[in-house]
């Protein structure tokens, strides 16, 4: 009896000392639109990960190695798994309820484009998706980020958003509240793999920060960067503007993890249950 409870004592320490690693604290809020912080065990070689069939980031803190996993918006709560090593690795999504917002636009194409412009968002949705399904092998030169940019919050990522009364799709990012023409940097060190003029994001730019972490501004005024220039953490990408489909200048930023957008608040220590 006493070697058992030993044992799971040493258990226990062990399972502690993972659950309060650096890493978990900052990042695991494992909600729809959150990310989930999965235990893989330690290892000699980096295991690959995946989650719903997509490669996902995977870390290495002290002797263990971290799945880094972006949940889908769509996501119901429950329990979801990661597949490493053939091991199903089971984590619990919670619950979290997105605010409304109501936004009036003069320009009714923006709300219900016509067969052109539904044509032409059809081109440039695959091109982002492309982008998004991005997978590097480089390893994230940091995981707590900057903000692009310094200033308020103007609207939060999740919210449900109503055009004109219709609903489209939730909020993917951050907004934030800053003047035309301020530098954009980039929150952490990447590679443009994106840049395009869209009908809804406007000027907009895709950097790699590596395996599958995107970040993506748009919005944009002016675009200063090129496909394939690789960037210094705090390098700027461009200038805050207001093109596409927005109502007033400002920073618009969305973090993608194996191809799902989650809350960029996590990132940045500013995430709200």
């Amino acid at each position: 009896m006493p070697r058992f409870l030993a044992s799971l004592f040493l258990l226990c320490l062990t399972f502690n000392a993972h659950a309060d690693s650096y890493i978990t604290r900052l990042l695991n809020k494992p909600v729809p639109g959150g990310v989930a912080v999965v235990d893989l065990g330690a290892s000699a070689q980096a295991p690959k990960a995946s989650y719903q069939g997509k490669p996902v980031l995977v870390v290495k803190e002290q002797n263990n190695w971290l799945a880094i996993v972006g949940v889908p918006l769509t996501v119901k709560p429950g329990t979801q798994q990661v597949t490493s090593g053939g091991r199903n690795l089971p984590f619990i999504v919670g619950n979290k309820k997105y605010p409304e917002q109501h936004i009036t636009l003069k320009n009714t194409q923006q709300v219900n484009p016509n067969p052109a412009n539904l044509k032409r968002i059809e081109g440039e949705l695959a091109e982002q998706i492309q982008a998004y399904r991005s997978f590097s092998p480089n390893t994230p030169s940091n995981l707590l980020l900057d903000k692009p940019v310094n200033g308020p919050l103007s609207s939060k990522f999740g919210v449900r958003r109503f055009f004109n009364g219709e609903e489209r799709n939730p909020h993917a990012g951050l907004d934030f509240a800053v003047p035309a023409g301020t530098p954009i940097k980039t929150p952490a060190a990447g590679k443009v793999i994106l840049i395009g003029n869209y009908f809804f994001n406007g000027n907009t730019v895709f950097v790699d920060h590596g395996q599958g972490f995107i970040s993506m501004f748009c919005h944009m005024s002016k675009i200063d960067v090129k496909v394939g220039q690789q960037m210094a953490r705090g390098g700027v990408v461009g200038k805050v503007g207001a093109t596409g489909r927005a109502t007033g200048p400002h920073m618009h930023w969305n973090i993608s993890l194996n191809d799902a957008r989650v809350d960029p608040a996590i990132f940045i220590g500013a995430f709200q249950p």
